[in-house]
């Protein structure tokens, strides 16, 4: 009897978010002709994007159940939102309303980010917090933003799990007891002292700071020498390179350094250090470099460090939803 096809994947959050950039523009009173057959290219791209789009308008239909509680807490749009400019995209009041509770819908129950990573974690950090976690074995794990961490310890495996965020582990010598790091479908085995873990929403970053680490995806292994760094995710393990460790390690001193890091990038870290989402609203300018040192405690400060220097705007539709766009 032959089977039925697999479910297909849903689609990644990333083209989610994407859609309901579209929603947003495309319910705008000003929306252009342009703006629509821009949009019926990008639905066409592919069965991924035409799903991510079904999805986005079922996130849009209950954003009507949070809208008059979100309504109170949105910012008034800038005195020019509700007329067209002709160099650039503006949403008017109506549109920023509604944009305001699809991103309440979409950060809470009932958007298509139902669940927050390591919700039942064994330790978890709140945005911006910085916390050391003393394991049993007498090794150290200090949990950066956002961070949800796991243990689970017998007689012969020390055993982790960083379902969420960054830990920099301090590892106490057990020859007979490996020391391991679950995280984002691979593992990570202490080989020595020290190393730093950062899993992101697409790939996880091990970068080894004390002697070396073991790290294994999908049935294969690499040894990660000190100084070194890997990235992994769905395609598997990428290439080694030589580790930044002052700035992978910058955040134990509540700093974030980027060095030629695309916008794209930059905005996904400073999202774990404030409260709701900032959206690139145009992907021509997610590629821009990066380079910069931001206080992780002052993200608006770093919000407005990128637009004094680079051709961005940033508009805020409530005190958790920060549009950037082209500045022109």
């Amino acid at each position: 009897m032959q089977k039925d096809p697999p479910d297909p994947l849903p689609p990644p959050d990333s083209l989610i978010e994407e859609a309901l950039h579209w929603l947003v523009l495309l319910r705008d009173e000003d929306a252009t002709d342009e703006d629509r057959r821009r949009f019926a290219a990008w639905l066409s791209r592919s069965p991924a994007h035409e799903s991510a789009w079904a999805r986005a308008r079922q996130v849009w239909t209950q954003a009507d159940v949070v809208a008059p509680a979100i309504r109170g807490r949105a910012l008034a749009p800038p005195a020019d939102a509700a007329r067209p400019d002709p160099g650039h995209r503006r949403l008017s009041r109506r549109a920023w309303m509604r944009a305001a509770a699809v991103a309440a819908v979409a950060t809470a129950a009932g958007g298509y980010l139902l669940t927050r990573p390591g919700l039942f974690a064994d330790y978890r950090t709140a945005v911006a917090e910085r916390r050391p976690v003393h394991l049993p074995d007498g090794s150290v794990a200090e949990l950066g933003s956002a961070t949800a961490l796991s243990v689970a310890f017998g007689e012969d495996t020390r055993r982790t799990r960083l379902h969420a965020g960054e830990a920099f582990f301090t590892v106490a010598a057990e020859p007979d007891r490996p020391f391991t790091v679950e995280a984002g479908g691979g593992v990570v085995r202490a080989l020595g002292t020290s190393f730093n873990v950062k899993r992101s929403a697409e790939s996880v970053t091990v970068s080894a700071v004390r002697h070396a680490v073991a790290v294994t995806v999908g049935g294969n292994s690499l040894t990660l020498a000190q100084g070194n760094e890997v990235r992994y995710g769905p395609g598997g393990l990428g290439p080694v390179g030589r580790a930044d460790l002052a700035a992978v390690l910058a955040w134990r001193r509540d700093r974030l350094i980027f060095r030629d890091a695309p916008l794209r990038d930059v905005v996904a870290e400073l999202e774990r250090y404030r409260h709701g989402r900032i959206f690139i609203t145009d992907g021509r300018i997610a590629a821009i470099p990066v380079t910069a040192v931001f206080n992780a405690h002052q993200i608006d400060d770093a919000l407005r460090t990128i637009t004094d220097t680079l051709p961005i705007r940033v508009t805020r539709a409530t005190d958790f939803l920060v549009f950037l766009s082209p500045a022109g």
